[in-house]
Protein backbone atom coordinates (compact mmCIF):
# COMPACT_ATOMS: atom_id res chain seq x y z
CA UNK A 1 0.00 0.00 0.00
CA UNK A 2 1.40 3.40 -0.97
CA UNK A 3 1.81 6.43 1.26
CA UNK A 4 -0.46 8.44 -1.06
CA UNK A 5 -3.32 6.00 -0.45
CA UNK A 6 -3.12 6.48 3.30
CA UNK A 7 -2.88 10.25 3.19
CA UNK A 8 -5.94 10.47 0.95
CA UNK A 9 -8.83 9.86 3.35
CA UNK A 10 -11.71 10.54 0.99
CA UNK A 11 -13.69 7.41 0.05
CA UNK A 12 -15.93 8.75 -2.71
CA UNK A 13 -16.56 6.13 -5.42
CA UNK A 14 -14.19 3.70 -3.69
CA UNK A 15 -15.13 0.05 -3.21
CA UNK A 16 -15.49 -0.52 0.52
CA UNK A 17 -15.67 -3.48 2.90
CA UNK A 18 -17.52 -2.71 6.15
CA UNK A 19 -16.32 -4.19 9.45
CA UNK A 20 -17.84 -4.09 12.93
CA UNK A 21 -16.55 -5.72 16.10
CA UNK A 22 -19.57 -6.06 18.37
CA UNK A 23 -18.59 -5.71 22.03
CA UNK A 24 -20.81 -6.21 25.09
CA UNK A 25 -23.29 -3.35 25.63
CA UNK A 26 -22.62 -1.92 22.15
CA UNK A 27 -25.11 0.58 20.69
CA UNK A 28 -25.51 -1.09 17.31
CA UNK A 29 -28.91 -2.09 15.99
CA UNK A 30 -29.25 -5.83 16.80
CA UNK A 31 -31.35 -6.35 13.65
CA UNK A 32 -28.87 -4.56 11.37
CA UNK A 33 -25.57 -3.93 13.21
CA UNK A 34 -23.95 -2.34 10.17
CA UNK A 35 -26.95 -0.23 9.16
CA UNK A 36 -25.59 3.12 10.36
CA UNK A 37 -22.07 2.46 9.04
CA UNK A 38 -23.63 1.51 5.70
CA UNK A 39 -25.52 4.83 5.67
CA UNK A 40 -22.34 6.72 6.57
CA UNK A 41 -20.44 4.97 3.76
CA UNK A 42 -23.23 5.81 1.31
CA UNK A 43 -23.20 9.45 2.44
CA UNK A 44 -19.43 9.57 1.91
CA UNK A 45 -19.88 8.18 -1.60
CA UNK A 46 -18.34 4.75 -1.08
CA UNK A 47 -19.61 1.61 -2.84
CA UNK A 48 -20.14 -1.16 -0.28
CA UNK A 49 -19.04 -4.53 -1.72
CA UNK A 50 -18.99 -6.75 1.40
CA UNK A 51 -19.44 -6.76 5.17
CA UNK A 52 -17.78 -8.52 8.11
CA UNK A 53 -19.04 -8.91 11.70
CA UNK A 54 -17.39 -10.35 14.79
CA UNK A 55 -18.62 -10.69 18.38
CA UNK A 56 -15.90 -10.30 21.02
CA UNK A 57 -15.74 -9.65 24.74
CA UNK A 58 -12.86 -7.23 24.22
CA UNK A 59 -10.94 -5.83 21.22
CA UNK A 60 -7.86 -7.63 19.97
CA UNK A 61 -4.84 -5.45 20.91
CA UNK A 62 -3.18 -5.96 17.53
CA UNK A 63 -5.99 -5.46 15.01
CA UNK A 64 -9.20 -4.95 17.03
CA UNK A 65 -10.68 -8.04 15.33
CA UNK A 66 -9.22 -11.52 15.82
CA UNK A 67 -6.50 -13.03 13.64
CA UNK A 68 -8.93 -15.43 11.95
CA UNK A 69 -11.34 -12.65 11.01
CA UNK A 70 -8.39 -10.55 9.85
CA UNK A 71 -7.49 -13.28 7.35
CA UNK A 72 -11.12 -13.42 6.21
CA UNK A 73 -11.05 -9.64 5.77
CA UNK A 74 -7.89 -9.82 3.65
CA UNK A 75 -9.53 -12.43 1.42
CA UNK A 76 -12.65 -10.24 1.04
CA UNK A 77 -10.51 -7.26 0.02
CA UNK A 78 -8.67 -9.30 -2.61
CA UNK A 79 -11.80 -11.01 -3.91
CA UNK A 80 -13.73 -7.75 -4.38
CA UNK A 81 -10.69 -5.61 -5.28
CA UNK A 82 -11.71 -3.22 -2.53
CA UNK A 83 -10.01 0.15 -2.10
CA UNK A 84 -10.88 0.83 1.53
CA UNK A 85 -11.91 -0.96 4.74
CA UNK A 86 -14.33 0.99 6.96
CA UNK A 87 -14.54 0.05 10.65
CA UNK A 88 -17.56 0.89 12.81
CA UNK A 89 -15.16 1.12 15.77
CA UNK A 90 -12.45 3.60 16.74
CA UNK A 91 -9.04 1.99 16.23
CA UNK A 92 -5.63 2.95 17.56
CA UNK A 93 -2.92 3.99 15.04
CA UNK A 94 -1.09 0.70 15.49
CA UNK A 95 -4.31 -1.30 14.94
CA UNK A 96 -5.01 0.62 11.73
CA UNK A 97 -1.44 0.04 10.59
CA UNK A 98 -1.62 -3.70 11.31
CA UNK A 99 -4.90 -4.11 9.42
CA UNK A 100 -3.50 -2.15 6.48
CA UNK A 101 -0.45 -4.39 6.34
CA UNK A 102 -2.60 -7.54 6.46
CA UNK A 103 -5.11 -6.38 3.85
CA UNK A 104 -2.81 -4.18 1.72
CA UNK A 105 -5.68 -1.71 1.71
CA UNK A 106 -6.51 1.70 3.17
CA UNK A 107 -8.33 1.50 6.53
CA UNK A 108 -10.53 4.19 8.10
CA UNK A 109 -12.22 3.92 11.47
CA UNK A 110 -15.66 5.35 12.30
CA UNK A 111 -14.45 8.76 13.46
CA UNK A 112 -12.24 9.28 10.40
CA UNK A 113 -15.19 8.45 8.15
CA UNK A 114 -17.41 10.99 9.94
CA UNK A 115 -14.68 13.62 9.65
CA UNK A 116 -14.40 12.89 5.93
CA UNK A 117 -18.15 13.44 5.50
CA UNK A 118 -18.03 16.71 7.44
CA UNK A 119 -15.06 17.89 5.37
CA UNK A 120 -16.83 17.10 2.10
CA UNK A 121 -20.08 18.83 3.12
CA UNK A 122 -18.71 21.92 4.89
CA UNK A 123 -19.77 25.00 2.92
CA UNK A 124 -19.60 28.02 5.22
CA UNK A 125 -16.36 29.67 6.30
CA UNK A 126 -17.08 28.78 9.92
CA UNK A 127 -17.80 25.10 9.28
CA UNK A 128 -14.66 24.74 7.15
CA UNK A 129 -12.55 26.18 9.97
CA UNK A 130 -14.16 23.86 12.48
CA UNK A 131 -13.72 20.78 10.29
CA UNK A 132 -10.05 21.54 9.69
CA UNK A 133 -9.43 22.00 13.41
CA UNK A 134 -11.26 18.77 14.22
CA UNK A 135 -9.19 16.91 11.62
CA UNK A 136 -5.95 18.26 13.04
CA UNK A 137 -6.92 17.50 16.63
CA UNK A 138 -8.25 14.02 15.92
CA UNK A 139 -7.08 12.58 12.63
CA UNK A 140 -3.52 13.86 12.37
CA UNK A 141 -2.20 12.49 15.70
CA UNK A 142 -3.66 9.09 14.79
CA UNK A 143 -1.94 9.11 11.43
CA UNK A 144 1.55 10.14 12.53
CA UNK A 145 2.42 6.59 13.58
CA UNK A 146 1.32 5.27 10.18
CA UNK A 147 2.84 7.59 7.61
CA UNK A 148 6.22 6.31 6.48
CA UNK A 149 7.59 9.79 5.77
CA UNK A 150 7.43 10.64 9.48
CA UNK A 151 10.32 8.22 10.10
CA UNK A 152 12.65 10.05 7.75
CA UNK A 153 15.48 12.19 9.08
CA UNK A 154 15.82 15.81 8.02
CA UNK A 155 19.12 17.62 7.74
CA UNK A 156 21.23 14.52 8.30
CA UNK A 157 24.15 15.24 5.95
CA UNK A 158 27.33 15.26 8.11
CA UNK A 159 28.89 18.36 6.61
CA UNK A 160 28.99 22.01 7.55
CA UNK A 161 28.69 23.71 10.91
CA UNK A 162 25.51 22.81 12.77
CA UNK A 163 24.58 19.99 10.42
CA UNK A 164 26.43 17.10 12.05
CA UNK A 165 24.43 14.30 13.60
CA UNK A 166 21.07 12.84 12.74
CA UNK A 167 19.33 16.22 12.65
CA UNK A 168 15.70 16.74 13.57
CA UNK A 169 13.08 14.08 12.99
CA UNK A 170 10.47 14.95 10.41
CA UNK A 171 7.82 14.09 13.01
CA UNK A 172 8.89 17.01 15.23
CA UNK A 173 8.87 19.39 12.26
CA UNK A 174 5.36 18.29 11.31
CA UNK A 175 4.16 18.63 14.90
CA UNK A 176 5.32 22.24 15.09
CA UNK A 177 3.59 23.02 11.80
CA UNK A 178 0.37 21.47 13.06
CA UNK A 179 0.55 23.31 16.39
CA UNK A 180 0.96 26.63 14.61
CA UNK A 181 -1.97 25.91 12.30
CA UNK A 182 -4.16 24.81 15.24
CA UNK A 183 -3.38 28.06 17.05
CA UNK A 184 -4.32 30.06 13.94
CA UNK A 185 -7.57 28.14 13.51
CA UNK A 186 -8.52 28.58 17.17
CA UNK A 187 -7.98 32.35 16.92
CA UNK A 188 -10.14 32.57 13.80
CA UNK A 189 -12.85 30.36 15.29
CA UNK A 190 -12.86 32.40 18.50
CA UNK A 191 -13.44 35.54 16.44
CA UNK A 192 -16.30 33.86 14.56
CA UNK A 193 -17.81 32.53 17.80
CA UNK A 194 -17.78 35.95 19.46
CA UNK A 195 -19.55 37.49 16.49
CA UNK A 196 -22.05 34.62 16.41
CA UNK A 197 -22.76 34.93 20.15
CA UNK A 198 -23.56 38.61 19.70
CA UNK A 199 -25.91 37.78 16.81
CA UNK A 200 -27.64 35.04 18.78
CA UNK A 201 -27.99 37.24 21.88
CA UNK A 202 -29.52 40.04 19.79
CA UNK A 203 -31.90 37.61 18.09
CA UNK A 204 -32.98 36.11 21.44
CA UNK A 205 -33.59 39.57 22.83
CA UNK A 206 -35.87 40.54 19.95
CA UNK A 207 -37.56 37.21 19.22
CA UNK A 208 -38.72 33.94 20.74
CA UNK A 209 -36.24 31.39 19.34
CA UNK A 210 -36.81 27.72 18.58
CA UNK A 211 -34.03 25.25 17.79
CA UNK A 212 -34.49 22.02 15.82
CA UNK A 213 -32.24 19.29 17.17
CA UNK A 214 -32.17 15.54 16.76
CA UNK A 215 -30.43 12.53 15.34
CA UNK A 216 -29.09 12.89 11.83
CA UNK A 217 -31.66 12.11 9.11
CA UNK A 218 -34.57 12.51 11.55
CA UNK A 219 -36.29 14.99 9.22
CA UNK A 220 -35.26 18.30 10.81
CA UNK A 221 -34.61 20.09 7.49
CA UNK A 222 -37.90 18.81 6.04
CA UNK A 223 -39.74 20.16 9.09
CA UNK A 224 -37.80 23.43 8.77
CA UNK A 225 -38.86 23.78 5.13
CA UNK A 226 -42.49 22.96 5.95
CA UNK A 227 -42.64 25.49 8.80
CA UNK A 228 -40.85 28.37 7.09
CA UNK A 229 -41.67 27.78 3.40
CA UNK A 230 -37.92 27.71 2.85
CA UNK A 231 -35.88 25.51 0.52
CA UNK A 232 -33.12 24.33 2.83
CA UNK A 233 -31.26 21.29 1.49
CA UNK A 234 -32.92 18.10 2.72
CA UNK A 235 -31.90 14.62 1.64
CA UNK A 236 -32.25 11.03 2.83
CA UNK A 237 -28.60 10.99 3.88
CA UNK A 238 -26.75 11.41 7.14
CA UNK A 239 -25.44 14.93 7.88
CA UNK A 240 -27.42 16.58 5.05
CA UNK A 241 -27.21 19.80 7.12
CA UNK A 242 -23.86 20.96 8.54
CA UNK A 243 -24.40 24.68 9.04
CA UNK A 244 -27.21 26.34 10.97
CA UNK A 245 -29.96 28.11 9.04
CA UNK A 246 -32.44 30.47 10.78
CA UNK A 247 -35.74 31.70 9.36
CA UNK A 248 -38.99 33.25 10.60
CA UNK A 249 -41.80 30.82 11.40
CA UNK A 250 -45.24 32.46 11.19
CA UNK A 251 -47.49 30.84 13.81
CA UNK A 252 -50.56 32.83 12.80
CA UNK A 253 -52.53 35.40 14.80
CA UNK A 254 -49.65 37.87 14.66
CA UNK A 255 -47.29 35.46 16.43
CA UNK A 256 -43.97 34.33 14.98
CA UNK A 257 -40.72 32.78 16.17
CA UNK A 258 -37.22 32.41 14.77
CA UNK A 259 -36.61 28.76 13.85
CA UNK A 260 -33.08 27.32 13.51
CA UNK A 261 -32.13 24.10 11.75
CA UNK A 262 -28.96 22.50 13.14
CA UNK A 263 -26.50 19.71 12.38
CA UNK A 264 -27.75 16.23 13.23
CA UNK A 265 -26.28 14.14 16.04
CA UNK A 266 -24.97 10.59 15.76
CA UNK A 267 -23.80 8.00 18.27
CA UNK A 268 -20.09 7.98 19.06
CA UNK A 269 -19.59 11.40 17.48
CA UNK A 270 -15.89 12.30 17.79
CA UNK A 271 -15.45 14.47 20.87
CA UNK A 272 -13.16 16.89 19.02
CA UNK A 273 -15.92 17.36 16.49
CA UNK A 274 -18.49 18.04 19.21
CA UNK A 275 -16.19 20.65 20.72
CA UNK A 276 -15.40 22.26 17.37
CA UNK A 277 -19.02 22.44 16.28
CA UNK A 278 -20.34 23.89 19.51
CA UNK A 279 -20.45 27.31 17.86
CA UNK A 280 -22.50 25.84 15.01
CA UNK A 281 -24.96 24.66 17.66
CA UNK A 282 -24.99 28.07 19.40
CA UNK A 283 -28.63 28.60 18.36
CA UNK A 284 -29.59 25.32 20.01
CA UNK A 285 -27.62 26.09 23.17
CA UNK A 286 -29.36 29.44 23.62
CA UNK A 287 -32.83 28.82 22.15
CA UNK A 288 -35.91 29.51 24.23
CA UNK A 289 -37.39 26.17 23.13
CA UNK A 290 -35.84 23.01 21.69
CA UNK A 291 -37.83 20.82 19.33
CA UNK A 292 -36.24 17.37 19.58
CA UNK A 293 -37.13 15.74 16.26
CA UNK A 294 -37.18 11.93 16.40
CA UNK A 295 -37.63 9.50 13.52
CA UNK A 296 -40.19 7.33 15.30
CA UNK A 297 -40.25 4.86 12.39
CA UNK A 298 -36.58 4.02 12.94
CA UNK A 299 -36.06 0.67 14.71
CA UNK A 300 -33.60 2.30 17.15
CA UNK A 301 -35.65 5.43 17.82
CA UNK A 302 -35.47 5.21 21.62
CA UNK A 303 -31.69 4.70 21.54
CA UNK A 304 -31.32 7.65 19.14
CA UNK A 305 -33.25 9.82 21.58
CA UNK A 306 -30.79 8.86 24.33
CA UNK A 307 -27.90 9.85 22.05
CA UNK A 308 -29.49 13.25 21.39
CA UNK A 309 -29.96 13.85 25.13
CA UNK A 310 -26.32 12.91 25.74
CA UNK A 311 -25.00 15.29 23.07
CA UNK A 312 -27.24 18.12 24.33
CA UNK A 313 -25.72 17.64 27.78
CA UNK A 314 -22.21 17.67 26.28
CA UNK A 315 -22.75 21.00 24.51
CA UNK A 316 -24.43 22.60 27.54
CA UNK A 317 -28.01 22.81 26.22
CA UNK A 318 -29.57 21.77 29.53
CA UNK A 319 -31.76 24.66 30.69
CA UNK A 320 -34.17 25.17 27.78
CA UNK A 321 -37.72 23.95 27.64
CA UNK A 322 -38.01 20.91 25.35
CA UNK A 323 -40.75 19.48 23.18
CA UNK A 324 -40.35 15.99 21.72
CA UNK A 325 -41.60 15.76 18.11
CA UNK A 326 -42.22 12.26 16.76
CA UNK A 327 -41.66 12.62 13.02
CA UNK A 328 -42.46 10.16 10.19
CA UNK A 329 -45.51 8.96 12.06
CA UNK A 330 -47.02 8.03 8.67
CA UNK A 331 -44.32 5.36 8.20
CA UNK A 332 -44.94 3.68 11.54
CA UNK A 333 -45.88 -0.02 11.46
CA UNK A 334 -46.87 -0.20 15.14
CA UNK A 335 -47.16 2.24 18.02
CA UNK A 336 -45.16 0.38 20.69
CA UNK A 337 -42.38 3.02 20.80
CA UNK A 338 -44.97 5.82 20.82
CA UNK A 339 -46.66 4.34 23.90
CA UNK A 340 -43.28 3.97 25.65
CA UNK A 341 -42.32 7.58 24.95
CA UNK A 342 -45.76 8.97 25.87
CA UNK A 343 -45.31 7.72 29.42
CA UNK A 344 -42.10 9.75 29.73
CA UNK A 345 -43.15 12.70 27.51
CA UNK A 346 -46.95 13.13 27.90
CA UNK A 347 -46.97 16.40 25.90
CA UNK A 348 -45.10 15.12 22.83
CA UNK A 349 -46.15 16.01 19.29
CA UNK A 350 -46.80 13.49 16.50
CA UNK A 351 -46.46 14.48 12.85
CA UNK A 352 -45.11 13.86 9.38
CA UNK A 353 -42.96 16.75 8.17
CA UNK A 354 -43.05 15.32 4.63
CA UNK A 355 -46.86 15.28 4.31
CA UNK A 356 -47.70 18.07 6.76
CA UNK A 357 -49.72 15.74 8.98
CA UNK A 358 -49.84 17.16 12.53
CA UNK A 359 -48.26 20.49 11.53
CA UNK A 360 -51.24 22.51 12.79
CA UNK A 361 -51.09 20.83 16.19
CA UNK A 362 -47.32 21.38 16.46
CA UNK A 363 -47.72 25.05 15.54
CA UNK A 364 -50.30 25.52 18.29
CA UNK A 365 -48.07 23.80 20.85
CA UNK A 366 -45.16 26.09 19.95
CA UNK A 367 -47.47 29.11 20.23
CA UNK A 368 -48.44 28.06 23.77
CA UNK A 369 -44.78 27.71 24.71
CA UNK A 370 -44.06 31.14 23.21
CA UNK A 371 -46.89 32.85 25.07
CA UNK A 372 -46.06 31.13 28.34
CA UNK A 373 -49.72 31.19 29.37
CA UNK A 374 -52.31 33.93 28.92
CA UNK A 375 -53.15 36.63 31.47
CA UNK A 376 -55.67 39.45 31.69
CA UNK A 377 -53.89 42.79 32.00
CA UNK A 378 -54.72 46.51 32.08
CA UNK A 379 -52.16 48.63 30.26
CA UNK A 380 -51.79 52.40 30.43
CA UNK A 381 -49.55 54.12 27.88
CA UNK A 382 -49.33 57.40 25.94
CA UNK A 383 -51.51 57.63 22.83
CA UNK A 384 -48.41 58.85 21.00
CA UNK A 385 -46.62 55.52 21.51
CA UNK A 386 -47.66 54.00 18.21
CA UNK A 387 -45.05 51.24 18.38
CA UNK A 388 -46.33 49.84 21.69
CA UNK A 389 -49.98 50.20 20.66
CA UNK A 390 -49.31 48.33 17.41
CA UNK A 391 -47.47 45.62 19.36
CA UNK A 392 -50.48 45.16 21.67
CA UNK A 393 -53.02 45.12 18.86
CA UNK A 394 -51.05 42.55 16.85
CA UNK A 395 -50.07 40.29 19.76
CA UNK A 396 -53.03 40.43 22.17
CA UNK A 397 -56.81 40.32 22.31
CA UNK A 398 -57.98 43.83 23.18
CA UNK A 399 -61.15 43.57 25.31
CA UNK A 400 -61.61 47.27 26.15
CA UNK A 401 -60.03 50.60 25.28
CA UNK A 402 -60.50 54.00 27.00
CA UNK A 403 -58.78 57.36 26.56
CA UNK A 404 -57.89 59.66 29.45
CA UNK A 405 -55.67 62.79 29.47
CA UNK A 406 -53.37 61.79 26.60
CA UNK A 407 -53.21 58.16 27.63
CA UNK A 408 -54.96 55.03 26.42
CA UNK A 409 -56.06 52.41 28.94
CA UNK A 410 -56.34 48.98 27.31
CA UNK A 411 -57.76 45.83 28.91
CA UNK A 412 -56.21 42.90 27.09
CA UNK A 413 -55.66 39.16 27.16
CA UNK A 414 -51.99 38.64 26.39
CA UNK A 415 -49.24 36.04 26.65
CA UNK A 416 -46.84 36.34 29.59
CA UNK A 417 -43.81 36.60 27.31
CA UNK A 418 -45.45 39.36 25.24
CA UNK A 419 -46.24 41.14 28.47
CA UNK A 420 -42.59 40.89 29.53
CA UNK A 421 -41.57 42.35 26.15
CA UNK A 422 -44.04 45.18 26.65
CA UNK A 423 -42.69 45.91 30.13
CA UNK A 424 -39.24 46.29 28.58
CA UNK A 425 -40.53 49.18 26.46
CA UNK A 426 -39.57 52.33 28.33
CA UNK A 427 -42.67 54.23 27.19
CA UNK A 428 -45.14 51.91 28.95
CA UNK A 429 -46.55 53.81 31.93
CA UNK A 430 -48.31 51.15 33.99
CA UNK A 431 -49.24 47.47 33.81
CA UNK A 432 -51.88 45.96 36.12
CA UNK A 433 -51.95 42.21 35.74
CA UNK A 434 -54.22 39.43 37.01
CA UNK A 435 -54.26 35.73 36.10
CA UNK A 436 -56.65 34.74 33.35
CA UNK A 437 -59.35 32.12 33.74
CA UNK A 438 -58.63 28.92 31.83
CA UNK A 439 -54.97 29.88 31.60
CA UNK A 440 -52.88 28.08 28.98
CA UNK A 441 -49.69 26.23 29.92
Amino acid sequence: MTQMQREQLTVIRERAVLVACLLPRNANDPHDPLGELRALADTAGAIVVDELLQNRNRPDPAAFIGSGKLKDLAEMVRAHKAHVVLFDNDLSPSQISNVEVATECKVLDRSELILDIFAARARTYESKLQVELAQLEYTYPRLTAMWSHLERIAGGAPQGIGTRGPGEQQLEIDRRIVQRRKAELKREITSVQQRKKREVARRNRDHFTVGLVGYTNAGKSTLFNTATDDSAYADDKLFATLSTRTRRWDLGGGDSVMLSDTVGFVRDLPHHLVASFRATLEEAVHSDLLLIVLDIAHPRAVQQLRTVAQVLNEIGATTQRRLLVLNKIDLLDHNADVLVLQREYPDLAQMSARTGLGMTELTEMVRRFMRGGLVNAQLTLPVTDGKAIHFIESRANVCDRQYDDGNVVMTVRIGRRQLDQLRAMATVVRVIEEAAQGQEH
